[in-house]
């Protein structure tokens, strides 16, 4: 949790780079579990995919599946110092970390991710669905097309190819976690095309599921409530800050390393009986 001066930081700033933004330019740093975090072999052996794993939750989730005894590819967009540190903290913990930087918004290098990951790992256990793109517009009449299309491609149609690509190689017991968030249930307007896209998250992950029960593929979501990420100050004005968690139960915004029990369970053979779930980490705001 945040103290009463990081607030205020977090308030003041603004990163004025383009999303997804940089951990590294936030103020206070987020809490990835970088020294917190604590493995138990859960995942010992499995080869994953993290998307947008370079800074924010895709970090916690990296750091989180090493120390648990996974190997990582590390997908992300151009933010490379960000994810280089990533892959130190994963080869920290004595598992292979793979980069593997491009926009997922050109199909092609959806199927890239795969290709790499199976050349590195020879296999794939787990898909972390993670990375997205969002804007904050106080009308639809200020959104533009390209950035509706582009919001799409980046949160949905993304990871559909990555799954179409997968899904091949993946065995009986694999796992499929996509990220979707608490606007599926609750959208926020002035976040209408990314809310849109995490509706449609949700309603994928719950079909795939069922696509994919005969196959012994496991898939499940991960619903988000306000996490202190780069997405965050990269896409929303300074005024929303002062406001951003507050409207949880708990009174706070959540931190990424918060996240990452749950993509654990959910990658982890304890979970063998749960496939089309959908589980929130929302600071106590439900989910209906």
């Amino acid at each position: 949790m945040l103290d009463k001066d990081a607030q205020l930081n977090q308030q003041q700033q603004q990163q004025p780079i383009a999303p997804p933004g940089l951990e590294s330019e936030m103020t206070p740093k987020p809490d990835h579990g970088e020294t917190s975090y604590v493995g138990h072999g859960r995942l010992n052996g499995k080869a994953t995919i993290i998307t947008g794993a370079d800074s924010g939750i895709g970090r916690a989730v990296a750091i989180a599946f090493a120390r648990e005894g996974a190997d990582v590819l590390i997908a992300y967009l151009n933010e490379h110092d960000d994810a280089k540190e990533t892959a130190r903290l994963v080869e920290e913990a004595g598992r292979k970390a793979v980069l593997v930087p491009g926009d997922i918004a050109e199909p092609a290098q959806c199927r890239a991710i795969v290709d790499q990951a199976m050349q590195a790992f020879g296999k794939i256990d787990v898909l972390v669905n993670n990375a997205a793109f969002q804007m904050t517009h106080e009308s639809i009449e200020d959104i533009p097309d390209e950035e509706w299309d582009h919001t799409f491609d980046v949160n949905i149609g993304a990871m559909f190819r990555i799954c179409k690509a997968a899904i091949p190689h993946m065995k009986a017991g694999g796992s499929i976690i996509n990220t979707t968030s608490i606007n599926s249930d609750n959208p926020k307007p002035t976040l209408l095309a990314y809310a849109a896209t995490k509706g449609a998250i949700a309603n994928f992950t719950a079909g795939l599921a069922q696509l994919l029960g005969e196959k012994g593929i496991r898939v499940n979501s991960v619903a988000p409530g306000p996490i202190w990420t780069p997405l965050i100050p990269s896409t929303m004005p300074p005024e929303q800050f002062r406001e951003f968690g507050k409207q949880t139960p708990l009174g706070r915004p959540g931190q990424p390393v918060e996240l990452a029990p749950a993509y654990v369970l959910l990658a982890s053979d304890e979970a063998s009986y749960i496939s089309g779930a959908r589980l929130p980490v929302t600071g106590g705001t439900p989910i209906l």
